[in-house]
């Protein structure tokens, strides 16, 4: 039987681990920490099959239509006001919220999520890996975007009164010149980084930094690969919109945007305040 002298010390000793523990949860992560959750992360979806990664790619693309039917329903039922433009922009942020939150593969977080693991392995084989599963889940994204926009065109799925503002919507995001899309969709890749980057310490905020980011996206008329690629589907299914126009002066500059924003600017800063600790644990 303990002795009181032994009992306190023993409750002490609890009550030192409890708050040492609490201090630990309590305190943020540091990069080093973020950036080895994330590389683990990039690991693993490096390691899916391309079956997994497709059908998981997909329905992110289908998903991502939320995006923009959220967007049309408060742009079409909202009053025509100065400051509408700002509350029907929250609607941008369903998409993502449904995609990033079901952990679907969405190709701009992959801009930062499998290059981590590239940059960590520094081989050929783990670029070709990074370039395999880009190509797959941005083939299913747009094939689950324009699986979307099918449905919206072609179906009375959509109530009819919301295609005006879904056709008006489309049209202001494909309707940029070719280098304003790109230079637009550079922020937007950035921001998605920073979302993958900020979610490893967001426990419960994590709703609402996906809202506020993805808004942001919005609300400063950035441009995204893939939200945008449902509002170009629907032109192009309706034959106003070329194929060739859709890809050369839309997609295809916008897809270099989100990249250049999300591996070549982010990626390489938040790996740049990381490196120094990773190469000097790698030497112990």
């Amino acid at each position: 039987m303990a002795t009181p002298t032994q009992q306190s010390t023993s409750e002490s000793a609890v009550a030192e681990e409890a708050e040492e523990k609490s201090v630990k949860e309590a305190a943020a992560l540091s990069p080093k920490l973020i950036y080895e959750v994330i590389r683990r992360d990039g690991e693993e979806e490096l390691a899916r099959s391309k079956f997994s990664l497709m059908w998981s790619g997909i329905a992110a693309g289908m998903l991502i239509s939320l995006s923009v039917l959220g967007e049309a329903i408060l742009r079409t039922h909202l009053p025509d006001t100065p400051y509408r433009f700002l509350i029907e922009n929250l609607g941008y942020s369903l998409g993502f919220l449904a995609v990033i939150l079901s952990r679907m593969q969405l190709f701009t977080e992959n801009t930062i999520t499998t290059v981590l693991p590239v940059m960590h392995a520094r081989t050929w084989h783990a670029l070709g890996c990074m370039l395999r599963l880009w190509g797959i889940v941005l083939s299913a994204n747009v094939v689950g975007a324009f699986a979307a926009a099918a449905l919206f065109v072609f179906t009375p799925a959509i109530p009819g009164e919301l295609m005006p503002a879904i056709e008006e919507l489309s049209r202001h995001a494909t309707g940029m010149t070719a280098g304003e899309g790109f230079w637009r969709a550079i922020p937007a890749g950035i921001i998605v980084a920073l979302i993958v980057w900020m979610l490893p310490q967001a426990d419960e905020t994590a709703f609402f930094i996906i809202l506020t980011f993805t808004w942001l996206i919005a609300a400063g008329d950035f441009t995204h690969i893939v939200a945008g690629s449902v509002e170009m589907a629907v032109l192009v299914l309706q034959g106003q919109l070329g194929f060739g126009p859709a890809v050369l002066g839309f997609f295809l500059p916008v897809l270099m945007g989100n990249i250049v924003g999300g591996t070549l600017i982010f990626t390489l800063v938040a790996w740049g305040q990381v490196r120094d600790d990773i190469e000097a644990s790698e030497k112990v």
